[in-house]
């Protein structure tokens, strides 16, 4: 699997580059690094990004390749991704809080709009990789659940534990949804096999097919506070959510979930297409 790491050389690559080499040991490949400069009189910094980065490393890492691109950050690492048929995308994620700064986009956001592959926003350093949270809404086709086993299946190991989260949301619950759907656990739902049920059933499946430690759950409330509460209690490592790409006010304007779950999250995020 080829990773690419793309990282500033401040305080909140940090988490991306460690994550990035964990994965890539993991997997049994070797990562890239990049880092972008704004003008080519700014190599010194690049250099220096660089030399901060490898002091990161342990001593057990092998030689990593390196990459330094001229231009705007986001669009730059977008396009060494595509240039480098890359298979994930890892990188850290400033605070954006201010209400222009959210509209105009944070390099992380689009770096997400832009990549032709998956992207993680890391976050604080992770001792493991083991138990994701894949937070699927069975509202597009194929699931996201088998978008992530199809794109990043070198992640899933024996030794992997996958939570497929559905949260119901009497909010966006539809006219044909019944009382009692909106208090069922995740067995109740899959054994009546309702829309929900059946996602999950599929979920369970697939993953089970490959010996994958499955746990299907379901959680009742408004989506973003009941994921974010999933992944904080059950300790997770990884949480994976998709992302409907489009125009920013748009996004802005739709108070796009994704968002608000990159924004407020404590760990790392996989986002998927």
């Amino acid at each position: 699997m080829r990773v690419l790491i793309a990282t500033d050389g401040l305080a909140h690559s940090d988490a991306a580059a460690h994550l990035g080499v964990q994965i890539s040991q993991s997997t049994g490949s070797m990562p890239t690094i990049l880092t972008v400069i704004r003008r080519k009189a700014d190599q010194a910094q690049a250099d220096a990004t660089l030399t901060h980065i490898f002091s990161l490393m342990t001593p057990d890492v092998g030689d990593m390749q390196t990459r330094i691109r001229v231009g705007h950050p986001a669009e730059e690492i977008a396009h060494e991704a595509a240039e480098g048929s890359y298979d994930l995308v890892i990188m850290g994620r400033r605070p954006t809080h201010n209400l222009l700064k959210r509209f105009l986009g944070s390099t992380s956001e689009r770096v997400i709009e832009q990549a032709p592959c998956p992207v993680i926003i890391a976050k604080e350093k992770v001792e493991s990789l083991h138990r994701f949270l894949v937070c699927d809404s069975g509202a597009e086709s194929p699931s996201l659940l088998n978008r992530f086993t199809v794109q990043l299946a070198d992640l899933l190991t024996k030794d992997t534990e996958v939570t497929i989260l559905h949260v119901m949301s009497q909010m966006s619950a539809g006219p044909g949804v019944k009382g009692w759907q909106l208090r069922a656990s995740a067995k109740e739902l899959m054994q009546a096999n309702t829309p929900e049920g059946y996602l999950l059933n599929q979920d369970t499946q697939v993953l089970e097919r490959s010996n994958i430690h499955t746990i299907p759950k379901v959680r009742h409330g408004l989506v973003v506070d009941e994921i974010l509460d999933e992944a904080q209690k059950g300790d997770y490592d990884l949480v994976v959510i998709g992302v409907h790409k489009g125009e920013r006010w748009q996004r802005l304007l739709l108070d796009n979930l994704a968002y608000q779950i990159i924004t407020f999250a404590d760990r790392p995020v996989l986002v998927l297409e």
